[in-house]
């Protein structure tokens, strides 16, 4: 079965990583999580999964802004611009977070870390084209996991702050 092809084993908030669906009833959010029998830890393989726009899915990744983690949402089509996460922020270095610093953060591995429910409070930056749709997809803290929400909403859940980060193609 190919991965497009893929149907959720389950629609309930249990399919969630525990720390999530506990963050999902402390912000009193009812949303339908999905669960995969293949991974969609990437954008491309969550967006062929769930059988939406690679757009419409959101990217939680964590960055080191001199030494401090930030998470970014940026929509699955594009790139993160570090330059002008480096600018939003004032700081001196913006760079990757190693997987441990991930984990360690957040609570989750790499391909499954959710747009909130972290271990720790980060500053969080949604990049402004996350709005373009009514709706977005974002992992549910598991990496065969992913869950629907309003963008305006996830961002509000999350604490973002609305930022243009997106890297601009010539």
């Amino acid at each position: 079965m190919s991965t497009s092809d893929a149907t959720p084993a389950a629609t309930t908030t249990s399919e969630a990583h525990p720390r999530f669906a506990e963050a999902l009833r402390e912000l009193g959010l009812d949303v339908e999580v999905r669960r995969f029998p293949d991974a969609t830890r990437t954008a491309v393989e969550a967006a062929a999964a769930i059988g939406c726009e690679l757009s419409q899915i959101v990217k939680s990744l964590i960055f080191e802004a001199d030494g401090v983690p930030v998470l970014v949402l940026m929509d699955g089509s594009s790139r993160v611009d570090l330059e002008l996460v480096r600018g939003e922020l004032g700081a001196a270095k913006v760079e990757r977070a190693r997987a441990d610093l991930v984990r360690e953060t957040t609570g989750y591995a790499i391909g499954g870390v959710p747009p909130f429910g972290h271990r720790t409070k980060t500053r969080v930056l949604a990049d402004r084209g996350l709005l373009d749709h009514a709706e977005v997809w974002a992992a549910a803290g598991h990496p065969h996991a992913v869950f629907r929400i309003a963008p305006a909403d996830l961002v509000d859940r999350a604490g973002g702050t609305l930022v243009d980060v997106r890297e601009r193609t010539a």
